[in-house]
């Protein structure tokens, strides 16, 4: 009896450990948060690992916790990359729909996803925030793979001024010079001594009508 008894408690111990395995990364993938950062040029999403009740102690849960964070993010990394949208019109999505090799790359991207923020709690659980850079959207759905730069002698960044009007999207092109971009309420300081073009108004049809200077594809263009 007192065998069976033993046996019967294991099997209900690893049974309650898989179950409270279950419900927090039920839990992890709840309370994920994701955001556009068009400012950092940054898709961003919330994680949480919830820590194992069932482990012996905090830092034994910590390591499977923290695993389960990244993967809760990643999800809804996955989810919500998606809709970012593309200054010729339509979204990531449509592009990843149309093209296996777009689909691939945009995976690829999420999959390489950075981790920019890690708290980890006292029970052992985390909360992570990971970052897939837009400007990777950029080359996997519009460019269609790496960079060939021409030169890397142009401006380093190029603020862009009078197109205030222009909506947050992948893929612009700042007279006819295709690069990264991002968007921004007010010039933040380190971009504050570069050089500065004037757009004749809003993007039309993915393109800024301005003058690039010596901007290349190297540039990032702050709007």
């Amino acid at each position: 009896m007192r065998a069976r008894a033993m046996q019967y408690s294991t099997s209900m111990s690893s049974t309650t450990m898989r179950l409270s395995a279950a419900a927090a990364f039920i839990i992890a993938t709840s309370t994920a948060h994701a955001d556009v950062d068009w400012a950092r040029g940054l898709v961003t999403a919330e994680g949480i690992g919830v820590a194992n009740r069932a482990a012996p102690t905090p830092a034994s849960a910590r390591g499977p916790a923290r695993r389960m964070a990244e993967e809760a993010a990643r999800k809804k990394l996955a989810g919500v990359v998606g809709a970012v949208p593309i200054a010729e019109g339509g979204t990531v999505e449509a592009k990843v729909k149309a093209d296996a090799a777009v689909k691939a790359a945009v995976e690829k991207a999420v999959a390489n996803a950075i981790v920019i923020a890690a708290e980890p709690e006292t029970d052992g659980s985390w909360k992570v925030t990971m970052a897939v850079p837009i400007e990777a959207l950029r080359l996997a759905a519009v460019v269609g793979g790496p960079r060939t730069l021409a030169s890397d002698d142009g401006a380093a960044v190029m603020v862009v001024e009078g197109a205030g009007a222009t909506k947050p999207a992948v893929g612009y092109k700042v007279g006819g010079v295709a690069a990264a971009v991002v968007f921004v309420k007010e010039v933040p300081a380190w971009a504050k001594d570069a050089p500065r073009v004037k757009a004749k108004g809003a993007a039309k049809a993915g393109a800024i009508d301005a003058a690039s200077g010596n901007a290349t594809e190297a540039t990032l263009f702050v709007i």
